[in-house]
């Protein structure tokens, strides 16, 4: 029984975290690529990539590079200012 339980659980878990993830935007690194790998920075790692959106505000990005270093969008925030 425990083990049907956890297993639900953790489908759960997994598919919450699929539909929470931040897609790509137009400026976004993975926009046209979402192969993109680096080849230096280490596993774990994080970076951020900032841009302007087009009408005056400035989008912030957040990536993390993964085990095979491709990169994972992560979060992403938008300027109040226009």
């Amino acid at each position: 029984m425990k083990t049907i339980i956890s297993a639900a659980l953790v489908t759960f878990v997994a598919s919450s975290a699929a539909f929470a993830s931040v897609a790509p935007i137009p400026g976004s690194i993975t926009y046209d690529n979402p192969n993109v790998q680096l080849e230096k920075a280490p596993a774990g790692s994080t970076f951020f990539h900032t841009f302007p959106d087009g009408s005056g505000r400035d989008v912030r990005e957040i990536y993390k590079v993964n085990e095979d270093k491709s990169v994972t969008l992560v979060t992403r925030t938008v300027s109040n200012a226009s």
